[in-house]
């Protein structure tokens, strides 16, 4: 692996689970930082259709894990080399400029933690509020969600103990860990996030499922018992 100025070289890690329609234009996206040098991991959680078979050749390592983001995403950290981990959804386009702009933000803010702005690929005015208010959330709480792409120092990352073994809201908890150490860095550049789960199910029925589930979590009601109605409500 090339050597790569500043404290990196990043690993990313895609959690999937039967995303062969969509995971190859997220590793097309990615491909410039695995030509610098930076590591692409792939860890797929039982899939049925070819996602395993559309990342082999543009990813470094295709691992195999129980199903559940937090379980896949700290498979993933666990195999990886890197000194910054970076953790993506496999429906997600990244800008050229990724990895120096992580790299940059981490050495010159002096932060150990943080995450991108996110748009939707699809326009419009109700998705595109969607965005805004989720990125201005995130700025003023210090939380991050999973599509906003969290990258965090592999020390930091150790230290918190990594994403704890829950079934939903693990990027939640993950933030608030990191948070005790450092504020998040908020970066302005945006990842590209696909709405096909927003359209599909409805917007505004996914939004009030969805803050639903997190005020919730809040309170102090379990992941298991979110788990359980995300996917019984879930329209």
């Amino acid at each position: 692996m090339a050597a790569v100025d500043g404290p990196g070289p990043i690993t990313v890690i895609i959690p999937a689970l039967n995303e062969a329609g969509t995971l190859p234009a997220t590793l097309k996206s990615l491909e410039p930082l695995r030509r610098s040098g930076h590591e692409i991991i792939v860890v797929d959680g039982g899939s049925h259709d070819n996602t395993v078979s559309e990342s082999g050749s543009c990813a470094d390592k295709v691992l195999h894990s129980r199903a559940g983001r937090a379980q896949q995403m700290q498979t993933g950290a666990l195999a990886g080399h890197g000194q910054i981990l970076w953790f993506l959804h496999a429906d997600t386009l990244v800008p050229e400029n990724a990895a120096a702009a992580i790299i940059d933000a981490l050495r010159d803010s002096k932060r150990t933690w943080g995450r991108f702005d996110i748009r939707f690929a699809d326009t419009g005015l109700l998705l595109g509020l969607v965005a805004r208010l989720a990125n201005l959330r995130s700025r003023i709480t210090g939380i991050a969600t999973g599509d906003q792409g969290i990258f965090v120092t592999r020390d930091l990352f150790n230290r918190v103990h990594g994403f704890p073994p829950i079934a939903l809201m693990e990027d939640i908890a993950l933030s608030r860990a990191l948070k005790a150490y450092s504020p998040p860095v908020c970066l302005h550049q945006q990842l590209t996030t696909s709405a096909r789960r927003w359209k599909k199910h409805g917007i505004v029925r996914t939004i009030v499922l969805m803050w639903s589930l997190r005020f919730a979590y809040f309170l102090g009601i379990s992941p298991d018992t979110l788990a359980r109605y995300y996917h019984a409500h879930r329209p």
